[in-house]
């Protein structure tokens, strides 16, 4: 028996949870699980452009983990499009993550926000107001800065169908 899956840190929740092809009724299509782990890995990857070693330390998984995730990912994605079976987004080994990162440009210091909170307007420790989110911490689906077709979990919901993922506790 192998060891349960360590959780990934999933940043982000695309704004739909089903894709089918067009025209064909969704109740008489076979369908593909994708985990929120795996999308976040195919975002990552392709839509970032992400190497496997920055997937992983994003995810807080080993470089060959992420590369396992990915590798699967692109499978089931594979298998939808060529066979023409719906795609269902949930589940998975991940913890959403309920806070964001900011950084102030001036004195360095980085701290963290949740989500919901609106943006800080000032750096706690100088007062500055060239803050930032952390690099690490941007992105969103489209990696505009959150900015994408998709949304961002914001205060820790999570969408109906999804309550397997716990919110992350970074």
């Amino acid at each position: 028996m192998g060891r349960p899956p360590i959780p990934r840190v999933v940043r982000c929740f695309p704004g739909a949870v089903y894709y089918k092809p067009a025209g064909i009724p969704l109740r008489v299509l076979a369908e593909v699980v994708l985990g929120l782990d795996e999308m976040e890995a195919l975002r990552l990857a392709d839509v970032e452009g992400l190497p496997q070693e920055e997937i992983g330390r994003r995810m807080k998984v080993s470089r060959a983990t992420a590369g396992r995730i990915l590798e699967t990912a692109h499978r089931k994605m594979a298998e939808a499009l060529a066979t023409g079976k719906a795609i269902r987004i949930e589940g998975g080994a991940g913890e959403v993550v309920t806070m964001r990162k900011f950084l102030c440009y001036d004195c360095k210091k980085e701290w963290e926000a949740p989500y919901g909170t609106g943006r800080p307007q000032v750096c706690p420790q100088c007062g500055s107001v060239n803050i930032h989110r952390h690099p690490e911490d941007r992105g969103g689906w489209g990696g505009g800065g959150g900015r994408g077709r998709g949304r961002c979990l914001r205060g820790g919901r999570i969408p109906a169908g999804h309550e397997s993922v716990k919110p992350a506790q970074t």
